[in-house]
């Protein structure tokens, strides 16, 4: 048996412009489903909503995304949940941090850390945090 862990992130109507955003930082296919393809309508304004979606790359990155129906709360809180993007690649991390900065909040620049060569944080322009750091072995 093969798991596979993916981040699922809920959004409040920007889950479309969510995923398009993050497909043009890692690459990768997007497929998207909206509650009107899916039938599951329960208000005629969130018809093209997205109802599932998701952003899958041939170099591992995956991330699912999903509009939150009005009828059912949705309290994102403050930075509840961290996306992290671990690589080996230095330049591919840095690519991938420059793409998701624009808009972004630096939390923590990306550049040397004690555990890492490279590690850094921001909020991007949906209010998801990331982490991306170089994977290092951990000597425990």
């Amino acid at each position: 048996m093969t798991i596979t862990t993916t981040t699922h992130l809920n959004f409040r109507g920007d889950a479309r412009d969510a995923l398009a955003f993050y497909r043009s930082v890692f690459g990768g296919d997007l497929a998207a489903v909206t509650y009107a393809e899916a039938h599951a309508v329960t208000d005629p304004a969130e018809a093209d909503q997205i109802m599932w979606g998701q952003v899958t790359s041939d170099a591992g990155f995956r991330v699912m995304a999903y509009d939150v129906p009005s009828h059912t709360r949705h309290d994102p809180g403050v930075m509840p949940v961290f996306v992290s993007v671990r690589g080996t690649d230095p330049d591919e991390l840095r690519r991938c941090w420059d793409g998701l900065a624009d808009g972004a909040t630096t939390l923590v620049p990306l550049a040397e850390a004690q555990w890492s060569p490279l590690y850094g944080m921001l909020t991007d322009r949906f209010g998801v945090t990331w982490v991306l750091d170089v994977e290092v072995p951990w000597n425990g």
